[in-house]
């Protein structure tokens, strides 16, 4: 196995090598990728560090109809799996008005236009917010 020295030095480290952090942040942009390439607008990223522990990167996105945001999330979930995260949970997939995609470290919101509006996610969570109280053991 590869130092993490010797994997700066030939270029991208194997995953291996990658903090957690690190492999986030690599993924949101291929899921960023993924959704440029369904055709979905308005693409954000929002970096969750010391905000929630719910994740580290929440993603959101807009599809121009319902058909088009199921369409959408149905595809970032088979690539998602595809890259081996089998524990991926969507929900929403019935109205396709707002479709969560939730793999534990990242949260992909696709919404149709109105809803994204009207739920105004990147508002709530680009603010400064402060850190959630932790308990003292």
């Amino acid at each position: 196995m590869r130092t993490a020295l010797e994997g700066a030095h030939r270029g991208a480290p194997h995953a291996e090598l990658l903090s957690d952090g690190q492999k986030s942040a690599a993924l949101v942009q291929e899921i960023a990728h993924w959704l440029d390439e369904a055709k979905a607008e308005e693409i954000v990223t929002i970096n969750l560090a010391g905000k929630t522990s719910i994740g580290d990167f929440m993603v959101i996105a807009t599809g121009r109809t319902d058909r088009h945001v199921g369409a959408v999330a149905d595809q970032i979930s088979r690539k998602l799996k595809e890259k081996g995260l089998s524990r991926v949970r969507v929900e929403g997939l019935e109205a396709c008005d707002w479709v969560l995609i939730d793999t534990g470290d990242i949260i992909v919101h696709v919404f149709r236009d109105e809803v994204r509006e009207f739920y105004n996610l990147e508002k709530m969570w680009s603010a400064e917010r402060p850190g959630e109280p932790t308990t003292a053991h």
